[in-house]
């Protein structure tokens, strides 16, 4: 599989209940594709995830051509406020949730009465992705617009075509955490420095803001860089829980996330940048397409939509971040990182994957014990330690626990997630994807992740979208929550490591 290979997109109508309205593509298009069988109808094709393959592939073309096609591809971010899955029916079916889902669903019908007959059967397809992928994809021809929440800026309107602005006059505000000191200004944060994503229009601002410092003589401000697969509300729950002091965010959002997540303060007085306007993308060779959404776009400026999503997003699918560097915390990691890093290495992990995992696991507490019986730092169950693959012996101690815990996920990183295809980093995630859901359940999700066009060996943004569909989003949320303490301990707790390692 390519290295940059397709991305998700959903199109099992009938079972997912991607949009309101109950069609499908149009059975030409399905032929033309080569998924539609002899005398097979198109609503048993779009339950197989070979449809989701077959409009992956990479396509570049105007509204014509998408209208022949039967199908507009939709890129997204991977936030659940704009798209997430959604297990229903006690687990029998899954559904799409999320404001780009219902927009989707309003633009899908909008461009139906404006095409007319040619497109009575245009069928709006979903693809969430990484921040970083959403314009390469697009200019790439993996999706044929981009609605994620884009800030129009300099070097994004240099590749890409944007609509009419969705909303408008959004400044990128500061948010303080409960850790944050005093800031009365811009000035400040060459103290506290800023953390972003360096795909993100915060990051592009600053570093503008940063040469207009620099040229007045004064300091600038110092920028952290942090994963990609880090989205926006990641950040700001880090913020919350009092991981990073603050955040930089859009002042249209952040109010919202304030209530969701707690322990912020929003700083309208202090913005990088102000003015901005979100629109959705298209490529710059696409100008039919441009013209028909900008015929729609009116609709969308008032953001409806974001009150009702946004109130869900956490309080319903995940507890709330903890604070991996409270002072109790930060005591458990110094008493326990020796143990740690001796394991880590000895089995070849990164050290502070592992502490980010057992802080996942049991915020690094040996004392913990689950209903179920798992036990200790990285919650072993006594069979597991028992089992030949592992074979370690008094679990109740700290120092057999973390063993037993990095010992099974050596085995199972050898025994199913050893694909040299695979990099260092992705054998670790579907290693503690597995150690959450089962290394059964993980293998069978690759599989679909293949099945759909997605690369079997990558979890985020692919893996992690198959896992959500067939098995539950735990092992997504579980790992997405280790990667917020890895950056965490990255951030903070380096020092640390070297002084113990």
């Amino acid at each position: 599989m390519p290295e940059d290979s397709p991305f998700p997109l959903v199109t099992r109508r009938r079972a997912l209940g991607l949009l309101s309205a109950a069609t499908a593509l149009p059975g030409i298009a399905l032929a033309q594709s080569g998924v539609l069988k002899d005398g097979e109808d198109i609503a048993t094709a779009l339950a197989d995830d070979e449809l989701v393959a077959a409009v992956a592939e990479p396509w570049t073309g105007d509204l014509n051509g998408i209208v022949e096609r039967g199908f507009l591809r939709l890129g997204t971010g991977m936030d659940p406020v704009l798209f997430r899955y959604e297990h229903a029916d006690r687990g029998r079916t899954i559904e799409q949730r999320g404001l780009i889902v219902e927009a989707a669903a309003e633009l899908e019908a909008a461009l139906r009465k404006k095409l007319g007959k040619p497109a009575r059967d245009l069928t709006m397809l979903i693809a969430p992705v990484a921040r970083d992928r959403l314009i390469p994809g697009l200019l790439e021809g993996r999706v044929d617009a981009v609605a994620a929440m884009l800030t129009i800026t300099p070097e994004r309107a240099a590749v890409v075509a944007f609509t009419d602005p969705t909303i408008e006059e959004v400044d990128e505000i500061v948010v303080t955490g409960p850790k944050a000191p005093e800031i009365t200004s811009v000035d400040d944060l060459v103290g506290t420095g800023v953390f972003l994503r360096k795909s993100s229009s915060y990051h592009e601002h600053v570093i503008a803001l940063n040469a207009e410092r620099e040229a007045k003589g004064l300091a600038p401000i110092p920028v952290t860089a942090v994963d990609e697969n880090l989205e926006d509300p990641d950040i700001l729950e880090l913020v919350s829980a009092g991981t990073f002091p603050l955040a930089i965010f859009d002042s249209h959002m952040a109010p919202l996330y304030a209530k969701v997540f707690g322990d912020l303060t929003v700083r309208d007085d202090i913005a990088v940048a102000r003015g901005g306007k979100i629109a959705m993308a298209v490529r710059p060779d696409a100008p039919e397409l441009l013209a028909a959404l900008n015929e729609i776009v009116p609709r969308f400026r008032k953001g409806t939509l974001l009150g009702n999503t946004l109130r869900k997003r956490h309080l319903e699918d995940s507890e709330r971040l903890k604070n991996a560097m409270e002072p109790e915390a930060q005591e458990r990691f110094r008493e326990t990182i020796g143990i740690i890093a001796k394991y880590a290495d000895q089995y070849d992990f990164d050290r502070i994957l592992i502490a980010a995992q057992g802080f996942q696991e049991s915020r690094l507490d040996q004392s913990k014990r689950s209903r179920a019986g798992a036990v200790g730092i990285m919650q072993v169950m006594p069979q597991t330690a028992r089992d030949p693959n592992v074979g370690v012996r008094d679990i109740h101690l700290a120092e057999p626990n973390v063993e037993a815990g990095v010992k099974y996920l050596r085995f199972v990183r050898d025994r199913y997630f050893s694909d040299p295809a695979m990099t260092p980093l992705d054998q670790a995630l579907f290693s503690f994807a597995a150690y959450n859901a089962g290394p059964g359940n993980i293998s069978k999700a690759r599989r679909k992740a293949e099945k759909m066009g997605l690369d079997p060996n990558r979890w985020f943004g692919h893996v992690e979208i198959a896992t959500a569909r067939s098995v539950s989003r735990e092992p997504v949320i579980y790992v997405r929550n280790i990667l917020k303490y890895y950056a965490s301990y990255k951030v903070f707790a380096a020092g640390q490591l070297r002084q113990d390692g």
